[in-house]
């Protein structure tokens, strides 16, 4: 049996350093040499927020460890832990990480612990530890079963994506602009991820990358940012509070309002509970398509642009929905 090195998990040791950027960049924009807002509250309740996930993650992560632990005696084949394993296990786990926050943005479910990291409407260093406590409990675990069944080992995945998690730290500023075209083309960098932030009708459900963006170039998600329209950050509908267990909890709270009010069937429940986030039954709310829709329809110059639909209708013929979509 091979034996399993002893791996360090990258993002609890490049802790100090996650303070030590925040500060840094905190004092840059205090002195106005670079761009990007701080807010006391708001870092506040992200850094309780991080503190939580650490926590949490510690409490609950054990349980899917062990689940691809057991898994991982009936791989096809055993890759090991060498230098070139461990990269194609990075590669490979990157393209998991796409499609498992892509379907965090696409499914109620996993939205609820996911829109956490998305409630805060600045986006700077701090903002990148704000991570929901529930995460562990989502089920998410399971994408990763295809990787243990293949022959990676699940230190090794844990150990890639730990990798994963501390360059994603440092794509949260405003203080970076566009880096050069090789870069942008190939990685995930600050201006796409300022996208994947924003709650434009353009940006919405773009650039799921964890660190290489060509998967968004790859499955159609990629939306580059747009000097014509600064980005807006947040949710589409704030939170308007710095309480952290609103801002873990809010989500599920309505879910359960949804899926247990009288008189709705059990197709509408389950479809509240894994639909798109903004899916109703009755069509009264608006999802990330609908509002897209909408954009179009008021500014049709802008239909078919990266991010927008071609617009599905002469103007005048939905004009009348406009202000009750509105």
């Amino acid at each position: 049996m091979t034996e399993v090195p002893s791996f360090p998990d990258a993002s609890t040791l490049a802790a100090p350093i996650f303070i030590g950027a925040i500060l840094l960049e905190m004092t840059l924009i205090l002195f106005g040499r670079v761009k990007g807002v701080y807010e006391t509250r708001d870092t506040a309740a992200s850094l309780i927020m991080g503190v939580g996930s650490v926590f949490f993650g510690a409490a609950l992560g054990g349980a899917g460890y062990y689940l691809l632990l057991v898994l991982y005696d009936y791989r096809v084949m055993t890759i090991g832990f060498s230098a070139g394993a461990l990269v194609l296990c990075f590669i490979i786990d990157d393209m998991r990480y796409y499609w498992a926050h892509r379907l965090m943005h696409r499914s109620r479910w996993f939205w609820a612990a996911h829109v956490v990291h998305h409630s805060s409407q600045h986006f700077n260093l701090s903002t990148a530890l704000r991570q929901s406590w529930t995460g562990p409990i989502s089920g998410l675990v399971l994408l990763r079963m295809p990787l243990v069944l293949i022959g990676f080992h699940p230190a090794a995945i844990a150990f890639v994506y730990s990798f994963n998690l501390v360059y994603q730290f440092f794509i949260h500023t405003e203080a970076v602009g566009k880096l050069p075209r090789p870069i942008e083309w190939l990685f995930n960098t600050p201006s796409h991820h300022r996208v994947h932030h924003g709650r434009n009708a353009r940006y919405l459900d773009a650039n799921y990358a964890g660190t290489l963006i060509i998967w968004d170039r790859l499955f159609g998600t990629f939306v580059p940012e747009t000097e014509r329209e600064e980005v807006r950050y947040g949710i589409v509908k704030s939170l308007g509070t710095f309480n952290p267990l609103r801002i873990g909890f809010h989500e599920y709270v309505g879910i359960g309002k949804d899926v247990f009010a009288r008189g709705r069937s059990m197709r509408d429940r389950l479809l509240y509970l894994f639909a798109p986030p903004g899916w109703s039954h009755d069509g009264s709310r608006l999802s990330s398509e609908a509002l897209k829709e909408d954009y179009v329809r008021a500014h049709p110059e802008e239909a078919g642009q990266p991010g927008l639909p071609a617009l599905s209708a002469p103007p005048a013929e939905k004009s009348a929905e406009l202000p009750l979509r509105a």
